[in-house]
């Protein structure tokens, strides 16, 4: 996965139009998105403004972690 930033929130909002449905994704409300190597060259032909920030972090690539209280029997 590789993390990428919009200039503004119209190219932002245009990639999200595009990639849902067609790629699995992450977004965060600071601009940036967390997509697979093969969106790059899907956003670049659907002429998509974006910079390529690099590799996905752990922490960001990892699922959210829910605590699940236990229940007694």
């Amino acid at each position: 996965m590789i993390l990428i930033r919009f200039p503004n929130t119209e190219s932002k909002r245009s990639a999200l139009g595009r990639l849902a449905g067609r790629y699995s994704f992450k977004s965060w409300a600071n601009g940036e998105m967390l997509v697979p190597e093969e969106a790059l060259a899907f956003l670049a032909v659907e002429g998509i403004a974006f910079s390529v920030e690099g590799p996905a972090k752990y922490e960001q690539n990892a699922p959210a972690l829910q605590s699940v209280a236990a229940v007694a029997p």
